[in-house]
């Protein structure tokens, strides 16, 4: 006798054994979000979990390279500086925060309207991307045009970006490079030059979409005014001096210690060493050898005035003559040998 999947389900309901939820229970949205790690309270400062997490697990943590934090915190510093003397304003800048992205996701979250600045550094071959949310840039066409303090700026929707607005944006940004260039001379010299501006994230792609970039966010505040920055460096553009960026601190030495150095040298000068004279050198059988007896004159092929060579651990150094200073016997240098580089 056979039972048929109807009669095995209404037994299993009947004691009481089926699995809660049934084999076909259906998961809700926050399990869906759960396990795919996409929470509509999550910020960027949250933790990923889930899919998510595996997914973006291939990008490279900005803590990686240490250094990077401290030449973003000097940026900061010399751009308080350079903008207050660029706007004759009181301007505050601050780093709100320090993450790695991807290229692509980076492009697509960009708020527009906004002006993209595409700069290249020529001795690292590679290229970033700054960008002007619009919120700054009337600030600054504001505060350089001589808008009243206390007020916030127009803001205009709708159109593009004139002539003025976009050369005292550049302006701006031919600033900021340059302060670039300060924060990163302690570790390297590196140019930054302005390559464009465009305002279409599309035309300022400098990276493949799955490639990954640090992304630094500042924000300049000018009273009530302001807005934010974002930089954009590509890993592959910081890859040349990505050893200086593993430093833990400016000036940090991978494997080599200058104070040991110089003790090695300046004990190396002081080392005694024993120098041999050879007067001749001849080749002999074992056997000869064997019946040396004492009293025995050994004949060598060497006047008086022959040269003889002086020898250190085998290796030849110098040649000279033989002689008498008192009742020393002396050796007068005449030539050294050349070594031959590589030569043993």
């Amino acid at each position: 006798m056979s039972m048929d999947e109807t009669d095995w389900d209404e037994a299993l309901s009947e004691s009481g054994d089926a699995p809660e939820g049934g084999a076909d229970r259906v998961l809700n949205q926050d399990e869906i979000d759960s396990l795919l790690g996409f929470d509509a309270l999550d910020g960027d400062e949250n933790e990923r979990t889930g899919i998510r997490a595996i997914v973006n697990s291939a990008l490279v943590s900005y803590e990686r390279l240490p250094m990077l934090e401290i030449v973003f915190d000097r940026l900061v510093r010399l751009m308080t500086t350079s903008l207050r003397n660029f706007t004759s304003d009181n301007v505050e800048v601050s780093l709100d925060n320090i993450s790695s992205i991807r290229f692509g996701d980076y492009l697509n979250s960009i708020p527009l309207p906004a002006i993209l600045a595409v700069f290249r550094a020529p001795e690292l071959d590679n290229f970033g991307l700054f960008t002007i949310e619009s919120n700054l840039i009337y600030s600054i066409v504001d505060v350089l045009l001589g808008g009243r303090r206390g007020t916030a700026a127009m803001r205009i929707e709708g159109r593009p970006y004139t002539t003025i607005e976009r050369s005292l944006v550049q302006r701006m940004i031919e600033v900021v490079m340059a302060d670039m260039g300060q924060a990163f001379e302690p570790l390297s010299k590196v140019n930054f030059v302005l390559d464009r501006l465009e305002t279409n994230p599309r035309f300022a792609a400098i990276a493949r979409p799955a490639n990954a970039a640090i992304l630094v966010k500042l924000r300049v505040d000018m009273e009530d005014r302001g807005g934010r920055v974002e930089l954009l460096l590509p890993y592959a553009t910081l890859e040349p001096i990505r050893k200086l960026l593993l430093q833990q601190f400016m000036g940090e030495k991978f494997g080599r210690d200058s104070i040991w150095e110089g003790h090695l040298a300046t004990e190396l000068w002081q080392t005694q060493l024993q120098i041999d004279a050879v007067l001749d050198e001849q080749v002999m059988s074992l056997r000869d050898v064997m019946k040396f007896k004492v009293g025995q004159t050994l004949m060598l092929n060497a006047a008086p005035d022959s040269a003889i060579s002086l020898k250190c651990g085998g290796i030849p150094l110098v040649k000279g003559h033989i002689g008498r200073v008192g009742p020393f016997v002396a050796v007068k240098v005449d030539k050294s040998f050349r070594r031959v580089p590589g030569a043993s």
